[in-house]
């Protein structure tokens, strides 16, 4: 069965104060589904985002996923999380294990995205596995040109889908290790101050 037969059975529209499997828009939009690790999910198009949730769910090991609806919600969100762990420094425990982040999104798409996050302190070495229906070639060496950790093809049957976004799920929030944050070092007295 294809995405776009499930995107029809599920009646999936884009409504705008509630999804046909009842998620309200503030749960795909700014909630939070827990579970085990956590993922930043970045895409602009609400079939997908419901899709994703779909499969995150019938996984059985559903991890917490935060939604963000552009790239400019991300890097807030992001930019927010790491903030006052820096001005604090502190260890930041509040980041996702991951962001599957789309790649064609209006006004600042996944390169930009990306990039923004390498760029970002605090945020340099945090996995960023690239989700697109995209092969092109061109798309899969500019992301990993930009610093992606993975590219994944979005399958377009529903179960393909499902197991690839598990497996995806799996691997980065259960079998990955990456270094947490390091800790800033107190900073010295400037010289010549008493």
């Amino acid at each position: 069965m294809s995405l776009f037969k499930v995107k029809d059975q599920l009646n999936l529209r884009g409504d705008k104060d509630r999804g046909s499997l009842g998620y309200s828009l503030s749960t795909i939009w700014g909630g939070k589904m827990q579970g085990h690790g956590r993922i930043l999910l970045v895409d602009d198009n609400p079939n997908d985002l419901e899709l994703a949730l779909v499969a995150f769910e019938k996984s059985g090991r559903a991890p917490e996923v935060t939604v963000a609806r552009s790239g400019q919600e991300a890097m807030r969100l992001l930019t927010r999380a790491v903030k006052p762990a820096v001005r604090a420094e502190q260890t930041v425990t509040h980041l996702p294990d991951v962001v599957l982040l789309d790649l064609n999104m209006p006004q600042m798409d996944g390169l930009a995205v990306l990039e923004a996050i390498r760029a970002q302190p605090g945020l340099e070495g945090l996995p960023v596995v690239i989700l697109s229906t995209s092969r092109e070639e061109r798309d899969i060496r500019a992301c990993y040109k930009r610093g992606a950790s993975a590219y994944v093809v979005k399958p377009v049957e529903f179960e393909q889908f499902l197991t690839t976004l598990s497996a995806t799920s799996d691997f980065w929030t259960r079998l990955n290790e990456h270094p947490q944050p390091i800790k800033q070092p107190e900073s010295a007295e400037a010289p010549g101050s008493n």
